[in-house]
């Protein structure tokens, strides 16, 4: 018989959100749950769709509990939606407002003020199916990846003691629940670790402001390189910050100099994947090295594939190339699928990108090699770049002294804002949608 791992190992009375100017216990929490999942259809698959975190976090509660499992996508369009329901026939839609769309929805209200006592706090088997969480699409189309609640709940408690947080630690997430780091950071790390989760909606530099405000010290905030640099663009001043927390893209060691100078706090990455979960982290600014996760182990595979092995967890192959230390820390080498050929010569796009938004004046840019590359001699890249105030050609004369000529894109191409999602990546179809040069 496989090992179970309760909902949550807090205490009953301990604080695991903070919504809208009420706490909510780890009792409330339960209940809650509970309550929805008494409501919830009978069916094999949920789309969680809340918007609320609170409410999300429930909703993933509420389906564990009855042996669902909650499909986790950040594309709510119609069209997706309609994909999930021929891939999963019978799956429902869960949210707490109304929806159209092509799945059938439950509507739920939230209720959690009122709950007394202590409800069932029920262990769950460990190989328990919990959540399909799908890729972002940056690397072609999403790819979903099944997560079983030993994996989620001892990862979780993994990041706990890593990240060491003091009792009372209240997290603001800039990060949506849909993605894994999201879910990981903000819905599953409250429930094994001595920390609350703010709910307010926190995106824009005000909002983060008024936010981090309504919680108590000490406060962290989880957000991602692209927020970390428009936070700090805003010039906005903000409550005193015990740490931050930033995942989902590589973040530049200036950026995080800068970071760590305006707020007087230890900036921290994580390293991961929606394949594999958070597996590493390291402070930025005082180590390029990468320390895995107790319990996190990576070892050599075949044709030079690095393999991650975790409680709970498939053996999976990492997408990046990296160099493991004789003490087990290990360096990152670029993504496996991100080198470039061109005129006999390779080049990683992770690196490029890294050179490009170095440039005075770049707020964001990205290379992109088009699909025919390894077929049409003539091919070159592509330089997209967010740059007011500078021209393409400026941008241009100042790669040519940082790269070798060969990679030199045919244009840079000036735009207003690159595609990003809400956690900061870029879909390969959305940048297929940009204009191959400026208009």
């Amino acid at each position: 018989m496989a090992p179970a791992f309760p909902l949550t190992t807090r205490a009953p009375g301990d604080i695991l959100f903070r919504a809208r100017g009420a706490s909510v216990t780890a009792s409330q929490f339960l209940a809650a749950a509970h309550r929805l999942a008494r409501s919830l259809p009978q069916v094999a698959h949920v789309v969680n769709l809340c918007e609320d975190r609170l409410a999300f976090a429930v909703g993933i509660a509420a389906a564990v509990l009855r042996g669902q499992v909650s499909l986790l996508t950040s594309d709510r369009s119609v069209g997706r939606l309609g994909q999930l329901a021929a891939a999963y026939p019978g799956c429902c839609s869960l949210g707490e407002t109304d929806i159209e769309g092509p799945l059938p929805h439950h509507r739920f209200a939230l209720e959690v003020a009122g709950e007394r006592g202590e409800a069932e706090n029920p262990a769950i088997p460990a190989d328990q199916p919990a959540a399909l969480v799908f890729t972002s699409g940056s690397t072609g189309e999403p790819a979903g990846h099944l997560k079983r609640w030993g994996a989620l709940a001892s990862r979780s408690m993994a990041a706990a003691e890593r990240f060491a947080f003091a009792p009372g630690t209240a997290i603001l997430g800039m990060v949506p629940p849909q993605h894994m780091y999201g879910f990981e950071t903000t819905i599953l790390l409250p429930l094994h670790a001595s920390v609350s989760v703010g709910c307010d909606t926190a995106f824009y530099a005000a909002d983060v402001e008024q936010a981090l405000a309504a919680l108590p010290a000490p406060r962290v905030l989880v957000t991602t390189p692209l927020q970390l640099r428009a936070l700090l663009a805003s010039g906005r001043g903000i409550p005193p910050l015990a740490g931050l927390i930033s995942a989902t893209a590589p973040l530049y060691r200036d950026l995080a100099e800068a970071a760590e100078r305006a707020w007087g706090a230890p900036v921290r990455e994580i390293y991961g994947a929606t394949e594999v979960g958070s597996i590493a982290s390291r402070r930025t600014t005082e180590d390029e090295m990468w320390q895995a996760y107790p319990s996190v182990r990576l070892e050599a595979g075949g044709g030079g594939s690095v393999q991650v092995t975790a409680p709970w967890a498939a053996p999976t192959a990492l997408n990046d190339a990296v160099a493991v230390a004789a003490d087990g820390r290990f360096r990152l080498l670029g993504r496996r699928d991100d080198l470039v050929k061109l005129a006999g010569k390779r080049a990683s796009l992770a690196g490029l990108n890294r050179i490009l938004n170095a440039i005075e004046g770049v707020q964001d840019g990205v290379f992109v090699a088009p699909d025919d590359l390894d077929e049409r001699p003539s091919a070159r890249l592509l330089a997209y770049v967010v740059a007011p105030g500078r021209t393409g050609e400026e941008i241009l004369a100042a790669l040519r002294g940082r790269i070798d000529p060969v990679f030199l894109p045919r244009r840079v191409v000036r735009v207003e804002a690159l595609p990003r999602n809400q956690s900061g990546k870029l879909p390969r179809a959305a940048l297929a949608g940009l204009p191959a040069r400026e208009n």
